[in-house]
């Protein structure tokens, strides 16, 4: 793209995991100022930032600087500033990262709003039950190279394991334990504190067979409760489960 390509780069809008915003400038000036690079009309530049105003609930903070805000509101703002224009596909890099669970609920509510009034939104994170919340498709780097890509089921059709089973029990005894090993369609198997987690690679009766094998034995539960492979689950099979730097 060539650096005087004005007509393209006001449909692109960025947002990088660092904030950029003016720390001289209030919230409004901020987004007036990055809206106006792209929006001359100064009507429609007003509506533009009530907008994304609007949209990530900074409302009571218009006329607060960065240097008052939390690290969620910053991450709102900085938000604000690369969509007021109206781009029609938005870089997100990682903008969830280090903030409060309200804010981050925020964050990702703004961006399916987006995402369903026709943006097409590039998002990166590391944190796969956000890309099962806002993504339709989904690609897996490692060390810059595509691991696998498709769509939410398309991916955990790639788990080696079939279903979780969690149990919450106390005080279980090791040979419980060896015992389950030893089932053909059981893959792993740990206990952790009060948790017995036990992941198997087919079947489809195993919780019923495992409440019952609970019962045989004697074993009294708290909890028991199965899921389907998650994303993360299919990120750590392709990545590794190693410690990374």
């Amino acid at each position: 793209m060539k650096p005087d390509a004005y007509d393209i780069k006001a449909k692109i809008g960025v947002i990088f995991q660092d904030v950029a915003v003016f720390e001289e400038l209030t919230v409004y000036e901020n987004i007036d100022y990055f809206c106006g690079l792209y929006i001359k009309d100064k009507n429609k530049r007003k509506e533009y930032i009530e907008d994304a105003i609007e949209l990530v609930g900074l409302g009571e903070f218009r006329k607060f600087y960065p240097k008052q805000l939390s690290g969620g509101l910053l991450r709102r703002l900085n938000i604000a500033c690369g969509i007021a224009h109206k781009p029609k596909l938005i870089f997100l890099d990682e903008p969830t990262v280090a903030v409060d669970p309200q804010s981050r609920n925020n964050i990702l509510d703004g961006i399916k709003k987006l995402r369903d009034k026709g943006a097409t939104i590039v998002y990166t994170t590391h944190y796969m039950e956000e890309v099962e919340i806002i993504c339709d498709r989904v690609i897996i780097l490692d060390k810059g190279k595509i691991l696998a890509s498709g769509t939410t089921d398309e991916l955990k059709e790639l788990a080696k394991i079939e279903e979780k089973v969690t149990v919450e029990v106390n005080k279980l005894d090791n040979k419980y334990l060896e015992k389950l090993r030893e089932i053909k369609e059981v893959d792993e198997v740990t206990y952790d504190g009060n948790l017995l987690l036990i992941t198997y690679n087919k079947g489809k009766n195993n919780l019923v067979e495992l409440i019952e094998y609970l019962k045989r034995e004697n074993i009294n539960y708290n909890k028991i409760y199965s899921e389907r492979p998650t994303l993360n689950d299919v990120f750590l099979e392709l990545t590794g489960k190693e410690l990374r730097d």
